[in-house]
């Protein structure tokens, strides 16, 4: 656990070259060490001990971090995965709303607006795209596309249902067992 309450030791971590490389393809390993490292952070951030961070723009991205990607790592594959989801998307609005995206190296932009993309909110899908493209994320850009299309037609993103212990439809387990499926 990290007892030290600056947003630098997220940054620093998360934006290393060693876990940039593992950003899209973490190992159990590597989610235990996210989560032996930031579980007590996350937790403090959960129950709004870190709400302070969003007053800069360094400060919101580490939170968002927190708050967003460490629970998916820290927690994968259970409901816990999702729980500070919305909390992120609220930190995401107000950095937005105060122009802390300008502020931002143009590298680390994804993770400001990635609670976006993982909103089961059309709207976020749509304020998503539009943010990637603006900043000329490209990559980032194909998939928040993916992810809003996954929202328009389900309304949500299929692949959490086992996981929130939500029925599937019959249309929804056909695209799981397609090819094109998102699994996460």
């Amino acid at each position: 656990m990290i007892d030290d309450r600056n947003p630098s030791v997220v940054l620093d971590f998360w934006f290393s070259e060693r876990m940039s490389r593992r950003w899209f393809s973490s190992t159990p390993a590597l989610d235990r060490e996210i989560r032996a490292k930031f579980a007590g952070l996350w937790r403090s951030a959960v129950e709004g001990g870190l709400d302070e961070w969003c007053a800069t723009p360094e400060g919101a991205l580490a939170l968002i971090i927190v708050l967003d990607q460490f629970p998916l790592n820290m927690f994968r594959g259970t409901p816990e995965a999702f729980s500070s989801e919305a909390k992120a998307i609220q930190c995401t609005k107000q950095a937005l709303a105060k122009g802390f995206e300008k502020f931002l190296e143009k590298h680390r932009l994804a993770f400001l607006y990635m609670p976006l993309m993982h909103s089961e909110n059309i709207l976020d899908q749509d304020l998503s795209v539009s943010l990637f493209e603006q900043a000329g994320l490209v990559e980032n850009l194909i998939f928040a596309k993916h992810h809003r299309e996954i929202i328009r037609r389900f309304g949500r993103f299929p692949h959490r249902n086992g996981i929130l212990g939500r029925s599937s439809s019959q249309e929804e387990l056909a695209y799981l067992d397609s090819a094109d499926a998102f699994k996460g």
